[in-house]
């Protein structure tokens, strides 16, 4: 199948630039003792997956209990499920764990912690949780510096006889820096809170086997992972307009992208309309924020080649306006009626969300295969 024969709009996937991604993740983070936990949110793709994770079996990392079913269905065998547990979806991760997958968790107070405590009690299983850390105030976590919160917590998983597994760290406000020696400053920030919440375990006599942190722009630019058992990313495999920004990628090296066609003009307005609006595309304007604001995807002819300056400026649900970016000196390109056209997405993750497989290319215009993913909680 070739691109021509493609219904638009449609997910595009360039295999070799996925590889390309991965390779150099592994090559970057190859340290002794430190593992490589590829993080699958954004791929959703046992396809993939395959290709990321540095074993058959994991490790690997999801952000839902869906991901963690599929995954494991796919036989992978050691995952993290990576958002702040609630006590409901227990038996959930225990029927997991019962096909012989090492499930672990993540929670950051003493009340759930105590739940798993019960749930392990009752059940038998003694699910393994990892203490999420909050090392720059982006998100969830507990203080680094907050010994008795952290022992407590690691004491009252212990009592009910769960498993305290070591400590997490996600340096998510790392997104918002460009710099990099500010980035490298961010991931030894990281890092820092990270050994010190592990030491602070340790020194009260609980086990702390995992340190583990991440993003994709501290995976980037870390130079020291002493004290760190692993490291966690993963929208650096297919790369975004934000992560570009950031300067974690390069925009040759962006993998996914959307097929579109144009299906119109407003040539008074300097518009081209295209058959990919916001449930193509997603609503996510992350690089407003940034130096370069790339609207809603910067736009490329079907080889994937970038046009100066052409944007997609707005979005409706099903119809996008493509124009130069306000105060260009490019020339509008003539597409006619039928012209594809290939749209890089701002937030890798919000794009793929929006579609149920990738049309993988390899070079060209040629579509290898056809990867199918997953959407749900």
């Amino acid at each position: 199948m070739k691109l021509p024969e493609l219904q638009t709009p449609c997910l595009l996937l360039d295999e070799a630039k996925l590889r390309h991604n991965i390779e150099a993740m592994h090559r970057r983070l190859a340290r002794p003792g430190v593992a490589f936990r590829p993080h699958l949110k954004t791929a959703k793709s046992l396809d993939v997956a395959q290709i990321a994770m540095t074993a058959p079996g994991g490790p690997a990392m999801v952000s839902t209990l869906r991901e963690a079913e599929y995954f494991a269905d796919g036989g992978v065998r050691d995952m993290i499920y990576g958002v702040g547990i609630a006590p409901a979806k227990l038996q959930r991760v225990s029927a997991i764990r019962r096909r012989g997958v090492d499930l672990a968790i993540i929670l950051d107070s003493v009340a759930q912690a105590e739940a798993v405590a019960r749930h392990a009690s009752a059940g038998g299983d003694s699910v393994p949780a990892l203490i999420e850390i909050d090392g720059d105030g982006h998100r969830s976590g507990a203080a680094p510096g907050d010994g008795a919160t952290l022992v407590a917590i690691g004491r009252a998983l212990e009592t009910g006889g769960a498993e305290l597994r070591g400590v997490l760290i996600h340096a998510g406000g790392s997104y918002a820096l460009s710099d990099p020696e500010a980035l490298a400053a961010a991931a030894e920030a990281e890092r820092l809170a990270a050994v010190t919440a592990a030491g602070t375990l340790r020194a009260a006599g609980l086990a702390c086997p995992v340190v583990s942190i991440g993003s994709t722009p501290t995976a980037c630019f870390a130079r020291n992972l002493d004290g760190v058992t692993e490291v966690r990313a993963g929208v650096f495999m297919f790369g975004d307009l934000y992560q570009a920004g950031v300067g974690a990628v390069a925009l040759d090296d962006i993998a996914l992208s959307v097929l579109c066609s144009v299906i119109g003009h407003q040539r008074a307005k300097g518009w081209i309309l295209v058959d990919a609006g916001w449930m193509a595309m997603s609503r996510d304007r992350g690089t407003a924020n940034q130096a370069v604001d790339q609207g809603y995807g910067l736009v490329c002819d079907a080889t994937g080649r970038i046009f100066g300056d052409l944007v997609l400026v707005e979005a409706n649900q099903e119809h996008g306006i493509v124009a130069l970016r306000p105060g260009s000196a490019a020339v509008l390109p003539d597409l006619p009626v039928g012209t594809q056209l290939r749209i890089l997405p701002n937030h890798a993750c919000a794009t793929a969300a929006q579609y149920d497989r990738y049309h993988v290319l390899n070079g060209g215009d040629d579509v290898t295969a056809v990867w199918s993913r997953i959407n749900g909680w």
